[in-house]
């Protein structure tokens, strides 16, 4: 599936030192699929970077055609954010 990345997403991206590589499988396959707000999923999966562990969590708008990507983070707090099946 193609996602849209807007200016915006691309500089936040830049600013947290998160590649795109990184972020493109996460939409293509991510591990977990979390709905967060109105027409907003979250796709995430662990990713290693730089040795260490982290969930790289993406925001998309799915209700949008192609999906936009809203925003893009990494953080250490997997335990927090992983849902459970």
């Amino acid at each position: 599936m193609r996602f849209h990345f807007s200016k915006h997403v691309l500089e936040e991206l830049d600013e947290r030192k998160i590649p795109r590589s990184l972020v493109e499988p996460v939409l293509q396959a991510p591990e977990q699929k979390v709905p967060e707000v109105e027409n907003i999923t979250c796709y995430q999966s662990r990713v290693d970077i730089d040795g260490k562990l982290y969930l790289l969590r993406v925001m998309v708008n799915e209700a949008v055609n192609p999906p936009t990507v809203v925003t893009a983070y990494r953080t250490s707090k997997i335990a927090k954010y992983w849902r459970k099946p």
